[in-house]
């Protein structure tokens, strides 16, 4: 013959020990259920991935008492409202919890509920904190203030920086003389037909100074670049012109 009571204490002391601040005993007159029997209440949240989550926005109590010939009977079940759970949804839950005693006839079942009833809780109110961040996303959209102008994002930026590049090779190529664009890359120039390709102008030598501070020495010109007396004259020349300008 089944000891019912023994089973009932034995569940008792398990919640005891699983559940631990979330389980107490409550007087009959606070559990709303027509008994005189023991009643327990159990605080129930969602289930959080996160430990570090904020607190629950909703919360309830589930409160049971045993039957006589519990557990080849179902529990008296209630369930109430601890923070944010209206009396619709209540309903909905407790009619579920119910269904499921039944379903678990034969065996302890309450830790069973309770686990049916954390998982209700985050689905029911996880989908309902995503429609409201939806909508909390869509009206901050809405908020934006949209500047005057094209909106700057990364394709724009780039089509930007294409049209620079662009523009300033093309006024890299102003200050270069048609003589030494038509130079391939296997001929040089000698001294004299750089001098004057007109390389050595003063504003082509303040833009080369501008662009950079290397010494003198850093030019690459080979000895066959000048092929007399003449043509060192006007690397000479070009020298001294660089160098004022360095120096202005």
């Amino acid at each position: 013959m089944t000891d019912y009571a023994q089973e009932q204490e034995m569940e008792i002391e398990a919640l005891e020990a699983i559940l631990m601040d979330e389980f107490k005993e409550i007087h009959s007159s606070e559990s709303g259920l027509n008994t005189s029997n023991r009643c327990f209440q159990i605080t129930i949240t969602p289930q959080e991935d996160d430990e570090e989550s904020p607190q629950s926005s909703v919360r309830l109590a589930l409160i049971f008492s045993h039957t006589e010939k519990y557990p080849d009977e179902p529990p008296l079940l209630n369930v109430s409202s601890l923070k944010g759970i209206h009396s619709g949804d209540l309903k909905i839950l407790k009619e579920k919890l119910e269904q499921e005693a039944v379903e678990n006839l034969g065996m302890a079942m309450v830790y069973t509920l309770v686990s049916s009833a954390k998982d209700w809780l985050s689905e029911r109110f996880a989908q309902e904190t995503g429609d409201e961040g939806a909508e909390d996303d869509a009206a901050k959209k809405e908020e934006v203030i949209v500047p005057h102008g094209e909106a700057v994002t990364v394709e724009t930026f780039l089509a930007w920086r294409e049209r620079f590049e662009a523009e300033l090779a093309l006024e890299r190529a102003k200050l270069m003389p048609d003589a030494a664009l038509s130079v391939t890359k296997d001929k040089k120039l000698t001294g004299r037909q750089w001098f004057e390709s007109g390389r050595a102008s003063g504003k082509a030598a303040a833009a080369i100074a501008e662009e950079s501070d290397e010494d003198v020495d850093d030019i690459d010109f080979d000895d066959d670049d000048f092929e007399d007396d003449e043509e060192e004259d006007m690397f000479e020349h070009y020298l001294a012109e660089k160098t004022d300008s360095s120096n202005s």
